[in-house]
């Protein structure tokens, strides 16, 4: 029995220790989330001209608690014909990527392959955010799109630049679907 104890003594303690962990990194960060965040706040609140919405609230097909929140730049009666990847597809796109700060932290357009500024991805590889967004566009769409941390890198950093619960922002555009033929 006194062994039992113990070990239930020692579960509690990591258990706390692990809290407490947790806890410090939340709090760590803690002017970093409300910058973020109140940022965020004016971004929702941008209207357009017309007085619509700049940014339109996107939930995942899968989890609709999971948003971001999109921007389209092009007139989607264009292109609303066009393919629209699954989670499956392999997707060419052209991107920036930047925090909140307009601190860059990726683009396509440094590559070359395989197309001049287009990087090639696998969907089911890309953060939560990528998906919504990709499950939203028809190929030749162009977006801004903000990922909210929870479907970007959530609680973890990503090189020198991300740092946990970052907002990320993209300017994407779908250029074409790898393999990907519409049949007749």
């Amino acid at each position: 029995m006194k062994k039992f104890s113990n070990i239930l003594l020692i579960a509690l303690a990591s258990l706390l220790l692990v809290s407490c962990l947790e806890d410090t990194d939340w709090k760590k960060y803690e002017e970093w989330r409300t910058d973020q965040d109140e940022w965020l706040k004016s971004q929702l609140a941008r209207t357009e001209a017309n007085g619509d919405k700049y940014f339109e609230t996107v939930a995942a097909s899968f989890d609709k608690n999971a948003v971001v929140y999109i921007h389209y730049h092009n007139d989607r009666e264009a292109t609303k014909n066009n393919l629209v990847p699954l989670y499956t597809s392999v997707v060419d796109v052209k991107y920036h990527g930047r925090l909140y700060n307009d601190v860059p932290f990726d683009s396509s357009y440094l590559s070359t392959s395989p197309a001049d500024s287009v990087l090639r991805f696998s969907q089911s590889g890309l953060i939560t955010g990528w998906v919504i967004a990709l499950e939203n566009m028809h190929v030749g769409d162009s977006i801004t799109v903000i990922v909210p941390w929870n479907v970007g890198y959530g609680e973890g950093s990503k090189g020198d630049v991300i740092k946990p619960y970052s907002h990320l922002i993209f300017d994407m555009k779908l250029k074409d679907i790898y393999k990907y033929e519409a049949k007749p």
